[in-house]
């Protein structure tokens, strides 16, 4: 049976839980402690602080973990794969001074005190830049350490950007781009192997459904072949006569933030009764 651990709480905790529902698997964790098993699929999910999971993946306690990316960058755990990318948990982890501070570039970094909770990923930032400064390791909240005073900077998760609006800083440097991943270890084989493989056919038609609308309408016939120009498609438009002489039915599947642009085109060359659904899934 599959491991797969997840964070305990939080966002990622949350939009992991939702992954797994979207695609298929229940997870009952009402009630939950340390492990819930699935009732339909052959997984049980482990709940763990987000900073421990790349290393219980590495050691095999888990074959799967569920984390950020800039988690597994800055704990670099041996016999790690970052197996896919899932779209969710998106953030930047970057470079943060006083508003007041006269930034020039990288190069205002020189000497300065650094507060962090990744020194690693911010070493290695440093080290491709030249760049002499100290790194002050903290764990708790990095955005006080200005005011503070154990600090000239930051550096930390940013995702609005609210949080340093709060504490007086701005947001200089954009270091990192992270991402929730699906991670996983060398002892996957055999039947796990076929159950993993079952789940990333699942996710990818998730992923990939996640930004697309179905598109139908009534389209003259003297007008599809413009219709179909405009108009993406899995392989073609679907296109269909109706009951009425000279008017087809056209469907196609098209990207959420192209649909206005589509529905104007198709209106101004005599498309009619155009339909906008939701897609739940599409299977490639």
């Amino acid at each position: 049976m599959l491991r797969l651990v997840v964070q305990s709480k939080g966002r990622l905790y949350e939009q992991s839980m939702n992954m797994l529902k979207e695609i298929g698997i229940d997870i009952d964790d009402s009630k939950r402690k340390f492990i819930s098993c699935a009732s339909n699929f052959p997984i049980e999910v482990l709940y763990m602080r987000d900073d421990d999971i790349p290393q219980i993946v590495s050691a095999g306690t888990a074959s799967l973990g569920i984390v950020g990316l800039n988690e597994v960058e800055e704990r670099g755990a041996e016999g790690l794969k970052v197996i896919k990318k899932l779209g969710f948990g998106g953030c930047r982890i970057s470079l943060a001074v006083p508003k007041s501070a006269d930034y020039t570039g990288p190069q205002y970094f020189n000497g300065k005190r650094i507060a962090t909770s990744y020194p690693r990923i911010l070493k290695n930032y440093l080290d491709r830049n030249g760049i002499d400064a100290k790194i002050e390791v903290i764990t708790g909240s990095v955005e006080v350490a200005p005011a503070a005073g154990i600090a000239d900077a930051i550096f930390d998760i940013v995702s609005s950007g609210g949080t340093l609006i709060a504490n007086g800083l701005k947001e200089v440097e954009k270091v990192f781009q992270s991402e929730a991943v699906l991670i996983g270890n060398d002892t996957i084989q055999g039947e796990d192997q076929e159950q993993l493989d079952e789940m990333l056919f699942r996710i990818d038609s998730a992923i990939y459904s996640k930004d697309k609308k179905y598109l139908l309408m009534n389209i003259p016939a003297n007008a599809l072949e413009k219709a179909a120009k405009i108009l993406p498609s899995l392989r073609s438009p679907t296109i269909m006569p109706l009951s009425a002489d000279g008017w087809y039915s056209m469907h196609s599947v098209v990207k959420t933030s192209e649909i206005w642009e589509k529905v104007r085109k198709l209106k101004q060359i005599g498309a009619e009764g155009i339909l906008i659904l939701n897609i739940d899934k599409i299977v490639l």
